[in-house]
């Protein structure tokens, strides 16, 4: 059974494709984009399996 983690974090609008392709280039899949606290930033929900 595969193992996962996660990871939250603020995604700034105006450069969300350079930050979530960071988060890619780790590993991270996005699984959830929502709004954040005000209208300049969303929340990013991302998994990525555990290393063993």
């Amino acid at each position: 059974m595969t193992k996962w983690e996660y990871f939250t974090a603020p995604i700034l609008s105006h450069v969300s494709q350079q930050i979530m392709n960071n988060f890619g280039s780790d590993g991270w899949e996005l699984v959830q984009l929502v709004p954040g606290p005000n209208p300049d930033t969303l929340v990013g929900y991302f998994k990525r399996p555990v290393a063993k």
